[in-house]
């Protein structure tokens, strides 16, 4: 390997803090150990997964130097010893070691080829960078926890943003009643997906307006998880994304009948294979907000955290 190639481009995190601790540096190229594959990143999704960890300090699970980020697609560079799943030049997209560090915002990342699946032939890195994290919470939010079921009803919290326009058309391959919240601007685009019902959160407290839901998906946390329980039938189910403080509503919830909980997303090929065959037959379409070059990932959290984003936000790595 020459001296050029032994280094590659990241984003790392200087100290905790805001988007203006992050900085673009020059770590190691990795180098994939047994059942890992090594992955040219062209493109890397942010999610707000990335801006509260860079905030809060990773979950006590990031190494040092700290380096942001997981989603990506790119192209398979290396395999290491035992991989049978790819083989390089194949392109892949994944969500690689959630929780735990992956520094997907960087030219290269490694990690186990079951963190990845096939990238769906007919949309492009930006787009594909833009689906894993979001989708599989989705998937394992409704499905795996919830066990959504046709004909159910699910409210959608933060509907039009980059999880939450991802949950309204998962939702809706499985035949659910879509409620969303956002604001009036965004509820066209939110019916263009699928969604049933929309409520302007701006003007209308959505625990008035809905009752006997089966689902609430809450992206937001504070007092939204306490409120959602008032438009939960019984038997219904609420899964917080937002914060593991989340989890004391679970007492209350029981007392209502109610499943509440936190839950965070795993990493899964076989999900991800869905994923990929939903955004090859056009049954799930991400949305990108903006792409900005890798150099600008401060200026993606930045704009992430205002909370106003219309779909996903994508950092281009090439």
């Amino acid at each position: 390997m020459s001296e050029s190639t032994q280094w590659m481009r990241a984003i790392i995190v200087d100290s905790w803090g805001g988007p203006e601790h992050l900085r673009e540096t020059d770590l190691p190229r990795p180098t994939p150990g047994p059942c890992e594959i090594l992955v040219r990143v062209h493109a890397a999704g942010v999610n707000a997964a990335d801006w509260k960890q860079r905030a809060s300090g990773g979950l006590g699970l990031w190494e040092d130097p700290p380096a942001v980020g997981w989603d990506v697609s790119g192209t398979v560079e290396d395999v290491g010893m035992g991989v049978t799943l790819f083989q390089e030049g194949d392109h892949v997209f994944g969500m690689p070691r959630f929780p735990h560090q992956a520094g997907a915002y960087a030219q290269y990342v490694t990690a186990p080829a079951r963190h990845f699946a096939r990238k769906p032939p007919n949309i492009d890195h930006i787009q594909a960078a833009a689906l894993p994290l979001v989708s599989l919470t989705a998937w394992q939010a409704l499905f795996d926890t919830a066990h959504l079921q046709p004909g159910h009803r699910v409210l959608i919290h933060a509907a039009a943003g980059g999880f939450g326009h991802i949950a309204v058309q998962i939702a809706k391959t499985r035949g659910a009643h879509v409620i969303g919240t956002a604001r009036r601007d965004k509820h066209a685009f939110l019916r263009g997906l699928g969604a049933d019902e929309l409520i302007d959160y701006t003007t209308t407290d959505f625990a008035t307006a809905v009752r006997d839901v089966d689902v609430v998906l809450d992206t937001i946390g504070g007092d939204y998880g306490t409120r959602s329980l008032s438009v939960l039938r019984a038997g219904g189910t609420l899964v917080s994304l937002a914060s593991p403080a989340d989890d004391a509503l679970k007492p209350h919830a029981a007392t209502l009948g109610i499943r509440a909980g936190f839950m965070l997303v795993e990493p899964d090929h076989a999900t991800l294979t869905v994923i990929a065959d939903l955004a090859a037959t056009g049954r799930l379409r991400p949305t990108i907000e903006t792409v900005l070059p890798l150099s600008q990932a401060a200026k993606a959290h930045s704009l992430g955290e205002t909370g106003r984003t219309t779909g996903k936000i994508v950092l281009n790595v090439e």
